[in-house]
């Protein structure tokens, strides 16, 4: 398993297309900044054959600090859950991963 970064990313759609990297690379940017200021917003992005991605709130709690067993106050915090599509899901789940 390996890490793929923007910039593959951003080489491979530009070798496959044959458009400029500077060109994909602007696009790719745009696209996760459009991405980003729609969560910000509070909305829902759904992309069919990809998934959704939204909104949720963490509730409020209370939990323990390991090493001193002191009980800490975590407030409530927005975060952003991704669910798969079906399509995903059968794909990772034909896929053999091999880990180390």
């Amino acid at each position: 398993m390996s890490t793929i970064t923007k910039r593959e990313l951003v080489d491979r759609i530009a070798q496959s297309t044959q458009a400029k990297r500077v060109l994909v690379k602007a696009t790719v940017r745009k696209f996760l900044d459009e991405i980003i200021s729609e969560l910000a917003k509070g909305n829902r992005l759904e992309f069919r054959d990809f998934g959704v991605f939204k909104n949720v709130t963490r509730a409020a709690r209370v939990a323990q600090n390991p090493k001193t067993l002191e009980q800490v106050h975590v407030p409530s915090k927005r975060v952003v859950k991704f669910k798969m599509c079906r399509l995903m899901k059968e794909k990772l789940a034909s896929e053999v991963i091999t880990t180390r």
